[in-house]
Formats: C-alpha cells, sequence, structure tokens
C-alpha cells in the first residue's frame, strides 16, 4: 500500500477528528483559513486563520500525535490568541507563544486525558515536544504570561536569575509550532471582525454537532461562546436609560432650529434624576480594588446624568453604613466614603433599610457577589429599575430586576 503523502494524513486526521465525540466540536475550526503543507517548515505554524505544517515534520509523527497538533492550531483559532494578546506579543514574544501553549495543551489533555485519541507530539529522541504544567491550570494567557515574567527576572523565589545579556528564563519556552503574530497584525479591523464572526460560528456549529454525538463541550469552549459583556457599558446604559426616561418636553419654548421652515415644536427639556441608590455588598466578596473600579464608574456616570443626590449603602447582614451625597459633592464620593461591614450576605437589609428611611430612588444598582443565605429578598417594595452587579458568580439567580457580571 502506498505510503500517504503529508496533505492525505492531515485530511485523514482532521475526518478521524471530526467523526470523534471527543472532538467534533472543533469540526468547524478546521475549514476555518487555509491548510497547507511547506517543505521548509519545521515545524507547524499559524497566524490565527491559517496554518502550515510542515512536511517532513508530519511525516514523522504519528496519527495521535498529529492529531494533537491539529487540535493545538484549531484551538489558537478559537482563543484568537494571535489577535487578543497582541500586546503581550510586543513586550515579549517568546513568553507570549508560550503562555498561549501552556493554556490550550492542558486544555487538550483534559478533552482526551487517556490518550486514546490523541498525545502530544515528540522529538527524535521520544522526548515530549511542547508546554505543559499544571501549575497554569485555570488560567488564561495573560495570567500564565504574568508568572512567566516574574520567573524570567527571578521574582518568584525558585532561584532562577535574570542574566541582562541572556534574557531567555532558566524554564523552556519553546512550544512545537511558530506563531505568526506580524502577519496577524497586519489584518485591518474589518477583516479581524469577519474572521471573528466566522470563528464563533464554527465553534457553535461544532457545539450543536457535540450535542447531536452525546460529545462534551468544555467549560473553557462555553465560555467562548458566551462572551463576557462589558459590565460598565451595562451600567451607564441602565442609568442612562432611566435618565432619558426623564426627558420631557415643553410648548412655552419652541425649537428654533425648525421655526424658518415654520414647523413648530416643542423644545425638550432634560430632567436630571432624582436620586440613584448604590447598595454595596461588603461581606468580604468585595476586594477594595474592585470597590474602587466601582465607585470611580459610578461617580462618571453621575457627571453625565447628574443625579440631585447619591444614597450609597455598604451592607452585609444589615446596612453597615449610609452616606447622602448631593449635587457637587458625588464629585468627593470615591475620596470621602467609608466602607463598612464585613458579617453575613443579606439583601433583603437594603430593602428593609431603604424602607425605614422612605429612600425612594429612580434606580438601585447593587453590586455583590451574589451568595446569600437568605435570598435575594422582595425588592418589588423598592418600586424602582433594579441592576445587579455580580462579581464572580456565573450561577447567581434572581427574580427581580437585570443583572450584569463584574
Amino acid at each position: 500500500m502506498a505510503k500517504l503523502t503529508a496533505e492525505q494524513r492531515i485530511e485523514k486526521v482532521h475526518v478521524a477528528l471530526m467523526r470523534h465525540k471527543k472532538f467534533c466540536l472543533f469540526s468547524g475550526l478546521f475549514m476555518v483559513g487555509k491548510v497547507t503543507v511547506d517543505d521548509a517548515m519545521p515545524t507547524a505554524a499559524t497566524d490565527g486563520i491559517n496554518v502550515i505544517y510542515g512536511r517532513a515534520f508530519v511525516d514523522r509523527l504519528d496519527d495521535k500525535q498529529l492529531g494533537f497538533l491539529i487540535l493545538h492550531e484549531a484551538m489558537h483559532k478559537a482563543y484568537r490568541h494571535l489577535t487578543t494578546w497582541e500586546k503581550l506579543y510586543k513586550k515579549d514574544k517568546a513568553l507570549a507563544n508560550a503562555a498561549c501553549d501552556y493554556v490550550i495543551n492542558l486544555q487538550i489533555q483534559d478533552h482526551d486525558p487517556n490518550q486514546e485519541v490523541v498525545t502530544m507530539p515528540t522529538d527524535e529522541e521520544g522526548k515530549i515536544m511542547g508546554l505543559i504544567d499544571e501549575k497554569y491550570r485555570g488560567m488564561d494567557a495573560h495570567q500564565v504570561f504574568l508568572l512567566l515574567e516574574k520567573e524570567k527576572e527571578g521574582r518568584d523565589g525558585s532561584g532562577g536569575s535574570y542574566d541582562p545579556d541572556n534574557p531567555r528564563p532558566t524554564r523552556n519556552v519553546q512550544g512545537f509550532d511558530e506563531h505568526l503574530w506580524e502577519e496577524a497584525g497586519q489584518m485591518d479591523a474589518k477583516e479581524a471582525e469577519g474572521i471573528a464572526k466566522e470563528i464563533d460560528n464554527a465553534l457553535r456549529q461544532g457545539a450543536l454537532l457535540a450535542g447531536k454525538m452525546n460529545g462534551k463541550v468544555s467549560r473553557d469552549i462555553q465560555e467562548l461562546l458566551n462572551p463576557k459583556i462589558d459590565w460598565r457599558e451595562v451600567l451607564r446604559d441602565f442609568v442612562k436609560q432611566i435618565a432619558k426616561g426623564h426627558d420631557d418636553s415643553s410648548w412655552r419654548r419652541f425649537n428654533k432650529r425648525l421655526l424658518g421652515s415654520d414647523i413648530y415644536m416643542p423644545t425638550a427639556i432634560s430632567q436630571r434624576l432624582q436620586c440613584i441608590a448604590v447598595a454595596v455588598d461588603t461581606s468580604g466578596s468585595i476586594d477594595r480594588e474592585a470597590l474602587a473600579e466601582f465607585l470611580s464608574e459610578i461617580k462618571s456616570i453621575c457627571e453625565e446624568v447628574t443625579p440631585q443626590k447619591v444614597e450609597l449603602m455598604y451592607w452585609d447582614s444589615h446596612v453597615a453604613g449610609h452616606e447622602t451625597y448631593e449635587d457637587g459633592a458625588v464629585q468627593t464620593l470615591t475620596d470621602s466614603t467609608k466602607p463598612r461591614g464585613g458579617g453575613g450576605t443579606n439583601p433583603s437589609c437594603v430593602v428593609k433599610f431603604m424602607g425605614d428611611k422612605q429612600i425612594n430612588p429612580d434606580c438601585v444598582v447593587v453590586i455583590t457577589d451574589g451568595c446569600f443565605y437568605d435570598g435575594e429578598g422582595d425588592w418589588s417594595k423598592v418600586n424602582a429599575p433594579l441592576l445587579w452587579c455580580i462579581k464572580d458568580n456565573k450561577q447567581f439567580t434572581h427574580k427581580y430586576g437585570k443583572a450584569v457580571h463584574l
């Protein structure tokens, strides 16, 4: 029987992976971009869309190793590594390459822990090629990059030292493929957006196929299919929409821009919000950095919609602190506020407190981890639009208002 060419073997392994319930999820990604075989390529390379395989390298790998290599390149596409982490590449190419590889190699291994279908490539001496380390489990490429950077600079206490004449870290950061950052950086914004949509559609189609084949969609891929929303934008839109609802118009003054056309229309009058209530969970789950960022954003929003009053409450099992800021005093909010609390977590106390103090806001914003020991409470009593800003709790559910995850 004639030996298959590198092109034929790649196609064969593509089909085998597409038919396997563990890896059918990536079927659509195999179709994104071009696949070529190059005699001059030492191993393999990708620009995040197209993949180039070295002929000699493919010929040396068995089918399981080739399968791992193919999945590795597909995962670079899925995470859009070469566009997402361009800043890391500009800072340190070797560490950026390694960080991306550490993340996806662990995930491929998790899909097939017993190596029934794929296994990491080895060199001529049988030693594993590529980068894999359990210490990076659950991290993204940026988090891994920061740890590698500390190690490179000898700050992690492991005994490594930084030599300015030889700035490579003591650990090996050489993977089994090349990342073509320069080529990826040549895409314009419109092209990058189109590729991102193509990759997203490919993953969604793969997820549907995995469902039909009783396959598994890992949590990491699920996060890709359910991208994070910028909570700042949601928060701003929430408050601005309510402010917009307070706009009114008056026939006492006609719109001057239309008078020349003999059109008589009322002038819009923008009514300021009377009050915004902000309730911050201080039970211990919200760290200082997150709190400072959140309050800074609230201050910025208040500058835009100019509420007459901000009622700021800190709560755990009770409202431990209450501060009121009116008009210009909002500018001092982030500097003068004094968070209090540290006990249990019961948002019902905020509802009761607002009722007792007769706080009747135009809207309420609650920042919390969403882990309550006695439910969220009956927020219908507040009678105002409610936005939950949830930190680190994707399982959060709620009856009232809407939610955004920090």
